[in-house]
């Protein structure tokens, strides 16, 4: 099964403008996310789609692969069907979406995400969560909650805390979602021709269009975390974590 991986990467982040090219001990953060994504065994080639020429650069200076996408897309994954259509890989079965504030990204993750498609011809989308261990991250709206069927099938993704422990004393098993997907690539064009769905537009988060369409998500649980940056906060925890690792 072939599959390629290609990080969204836009300057203008509502939250943390130039995001992509913030310092990370040396590097900017997009090359830590490609570096860690192209050590994974399961992509045949790794790819940066950016509506600005800053990072398009940035990437062609440290030797990695980009390509320049419209400035109107309204998500990572409307970006990536664009890129896909550019690169025109025909030959190639699934998209991996790698967010590109990742930039402690696991490679074995992307291994992962991969591995419940080569049994299951019918899985059309899939992503990743693991379990929450803090009360913090239980109530940061930022981080992303899912709860999931028997079978490893999300149910539903929120910004609250879910589920919600109707009695006292109750301990249920929070996860948290990590924001990787992998796709069918003609299920990924499909999808970003859809119109936005409204619970996608109340929680703002793109995968709820996936469920209110009635595909499946498989969650696949995995040991390994990743800090997502979205703020100052986020980037100085990182810098101490990549800079122990130096």
């Amino acid at each position: 099964m072939k599959a390629i991986g290609i990080i969204p990467a836009r300057y203008h982040s509502t939250r943390f403008v130039g995001k992509p090219l913030a310092d990370i001990c040396g590097k900017p953060m997009i090359e830590h996310v490609y570096d860690r994504a192209s050590r994974a065994d399961s992509l045949i080639s790794v790819t940066v789609a950016t509506d600005d020429e800053r990072i398009f650069r940035k990437v062609e200076e440290f030797g990695g692969r980009a390509i320049l996408t419209s400035s109107h897309h309204k998500s990572g994954t409307d970006r990536i069907a664009e890129a896909l259509i550019q690169l025109d890989v025909k030959d190639t079965d699934l998209i991996v979406n790698i967010q590109g504030d990742q930039p402690l990204l696991e490679p074995a993750t992307v291994d992962e995400i991969i591995r419940p498609f080569v049994n299951d011809p019918s899985l059309v989308m899939a992503t990743l969560c693991c379990r929450i261990e803090t009360e913090d991250e239980i109530r940061n709206p930022n981080v992303v909650k899912v709860v999931v069927d028997k079978d490893g099938f999300a149910l539903y993704f929120s910004r609250s805390p879910i589920p919600y422990a109707r009695e006292q004393g109750t301990a249920p098993s929070f996860y948290k979602h990590i924001g990787i997907y992998a796709y069918r690539k003609d299920f990924l064009l499909r999808f970003t021709r859809m119109p936005q769905s409204e619970l996608e537009k109340t929680e703002m988060l793109e995968q709820l269009r996936a469920l209110e369409n009635g595909y499946r998500i498989k969650a696949v649980k995995t040991l390994f975390d990743s800090v997502e940056v979205d703020t100052q906060e986020d980037l100085e925890k990182v810098k101490r974590i990549i800079g122990g690792e130096m």
